[in-house]
This record gives structure tokens, C-alpha cells and sequence, in this order.
């Protein structure tokens, strides 16, 4: 099972300001104790926890699943499967 990467980069940097890594072995049992508001959040960027779940579990899923540019914000976010 793949683990799930967050990265999130700030002003065009090329290396990452916060990196979050999520286990892939405790990815589901992790996703039931994500606050709500962080998967409200995930959901309005069309981000689906459960789809990510499924991916993580396909031997053959691996890499970037999104990129978000957040251009107020001057902010990237990419997940991925590692």
C-alpha cells in the first residue's frame, strides 16, 4: 500500500514548506479520525478521501493525484502516492 504525500510550497519555491506523509499501512484507519472540516476542505477542491484510499491500495497507483496552485495565496499543493 502506498503512502500518501502532502506538500505543500510557498512562492514558486521548488522544495516543499510542509511535507505531511501518511502511512499507507494505517492510511484508512487515519482517514476516520481526519476532522471534518479537513475533508469539507479536501471535498471542495474536488478531492475525495475514499477514492485516495482505493488508489493506495492498487500496487500500480503511484505519483501525483493533484496539484493545487493557490495564486492568492502564492501556494502549491501537490498529493501524491509514494
Amino acid at each position: 500500500m502506498a503512502d500518501l504525500k502532502i506538500r505543500v510550497y510557498k512562492g514558486g519555491e521548488s522544495d516543499p514548506e510542509t511535507t505531511v506523509t501518511v502511512p499507507g499501512g494505517i492510511l484508512r484507519i487515519a482517514s476516520k479520525i481526519i476532522p471534518k472540516q479537513a475533508t469539507d476542505a479536501l471535498q471542495e477542491k474536488g478531492i475525495e478521501l475514499d477514492e485516495i484510499i482505493t488508489l493506495s491500495e492498487n500496487p500500480d497507483a503511484r505519483g501525483t493525484l493533484v496539484e493545487v496552485e493557490e495564486h492568492k495565496k502564492n501556494e502549491r499543493i501537490v498529493i501524491a502516492l509514494e
